[in-house]
Order: structure tokens, then sequence, then C-alpha cells
């Protein structure tokens, strides 16, 4: 489906935009969809793999905020999600094995297994209504497209086999806005929460604005200022240390849709 068609599904609460993907009437990522409404990372993994992750997530909230983790083979996320299925409710999903990314596919029913654990992480697409809100540009909501992500050189708290580097998306923030900017996304700490940089890319090792390793280039206009946010697409780096036999991840930008509203993230997570 054509991303010029996302306001016909922006419309729909998140129950229905869910049905929509499951039924293949949507496929692209899903920022602007169900506005008001969290939007999260998918990380499956063997439960011989999921003590470690889990324990990576603890030790690196700023880009794997947990909102749920499932029992083993229960493809159901029944606290943030009712009626919903993993295997079926995200446009796009992303499978690893042996750490390398071995294939992009629609739906992973045919490959659920009854070990599998599923981690939801928080996403920064949940601030970005509050953003516009404030009078703070989303660019690539703008532009229709995907967030634009970038390998960093800031390194994670290692955990068990998972280790690496931090993934950060980025948005242009017109200078005199930076503060706001900080203030709003602040308030959601389950949605990565205030910038992890700002300003200068080269200073955490992105060299190329241009060429982001995940999602669409952005246009940064003259007055306007990279910010960088920490993001979850950081598990699909670090499983290269881990290599586990199987993982499966949402596509970056094709994020999972809950039944939490936006302001169910706000203040502190504890």
């Amino acid at each position: 489906m054509d991303r010029a068609k996302a306001p016909d599904l922006a419309t729909l609460d998140p129950a229905a935009v869910r049905a929509a993907i499951r039924a293949g009437r949507w496929i692209g990522p899903t920022a602007g969809l169900a506005p008001g409404f969290v939007q999260a990372n998918l990380v499956l993994l063997p439960v011989s793999h999921a003590y470690d992750f889990l324990l990576f997530c603890q030790r690196n909230p700023k880009p794997c905020p947990l909102l749920e983790v499932t029992d083993p083979g229960d493809p159901h996320p029944g606290r943030v999600a009712r009626g919903a299925d993993l295997r079926t409710d995200l446009p796009q999903y992303r499978i690893f094995r042996h750490g390398a990314p071995a294939d992009e596919v629609r739906r992973i029913t045919d490959l659920w297994r009854e070990d599998f654990v599923a981690f939801l992480l928080g996403c920064s697409f949940t601030f970005e209504a509050a953003m516009q809100r404030a009078g703070i540009p989303v660019r690539h909501l703008d532009e229709r497209r995907n967030v634009p992500m970038y390998i960093s050189s800031v390194m994670c708290r290692p955990a068990g086999a998972f280790a690496g580097p931090m993934v950060v998306s980025m948005r242009p923030v017109p200078a005199g806005l930076i503060p706001r900017a900080v203030q709003v996304t602040a308030r959601y700490p389950l949605a990565h929460g205030a910038p992890l940089h700002i300003g200068d890319p080269a200073e955490i090792g992105i060299h190329d604005l241009s060429r982001p390793d995940f999602g669409d280039a952005v246009t940064v206009h003259d007055g306007e200022v990279p910010v960088f946010w920490a993001c979850g697409v950081t598990p699909q780096v670090a499983v290269r240390e881990a290599r586990p036999e199987i993982m499966i991840t949402h596509a970056p930008g094709h994020m999972f849709i809950t039944d939490l509203r936006d302001e169910d993230l706000e203040g502190d997570p504890r």
C-alpha cells in the first residue's frame, strides 16, 4: 500500500489498525498510524537467550525500555494489546539467524516456536504526536518517510552474549525549539525519553546524515540541528555478538501498535 494512504489508517483505533495489518492492507512503516497510542519494538528470542537479553534491557533502558515480556510460547501480549497476535500484527518482520539478517517477511506464523519469549520495547514514535502539539516539526512524517536511524559509537553495557553500539534515531529540530523538544520527550522515559545527543553527528560516530543505516534520509533545513534519540533497533545490532540460532524482530520502522495511550508512558517508569 502506498504510504500516501496512511491518513486513512490514522483515523482508526489500534485494534482496527492491527486488523488491517493482519489482512495485508498496510505493509509500510507505522509512524503516524493510530496517533495517541503507543508503538513498540519487537524482539523474539528462544528461552536459551531470553535471560541475557532481559539483563541487556535492564542495563540499557534508554534504547531498550521494557513494556512487556511474554511467557515462553505465548504470542499474545495481553497486558498491552488484548486480542493481538505477535505472529501477524506487524507489517514487516526481520529474521536473524546466528546473528546475521536472513530474511524479511510479513508474518511469522510458520516460524513460531513454543520456546519463543517476546519482548516489547518502547518506541520514539510514541512521543511524536506530543512534539507536533508543541509545534516541533517531525520531518519524516512531513516527508512521508521512515525515520532515519544510525549506528552510533556510543556503546551499550554488555549483558551475557549481548553487546555492541547503540542505534539512534534522528529528527532535525529548529535551534530555538531544542529546549522544548528535550522537555517534551523527557516526559516519555519508556519511549526512549530525552535525546541522547544534540548537534554534531561526528561526536557520536555518524559521518553522513544522508546515509542512515536504517530508514530514510530526511531534509535538514538551515537553522535546524540534528537531534538524536536512543532507538529500539539497537538489539538488531547487539544480536551480531550474541549470535542466537534465531531472533525475530520488527523491520525498522514497522512497529507493533499497542492499546496503551501515549500518556500511559509519561512520568517515572518505576
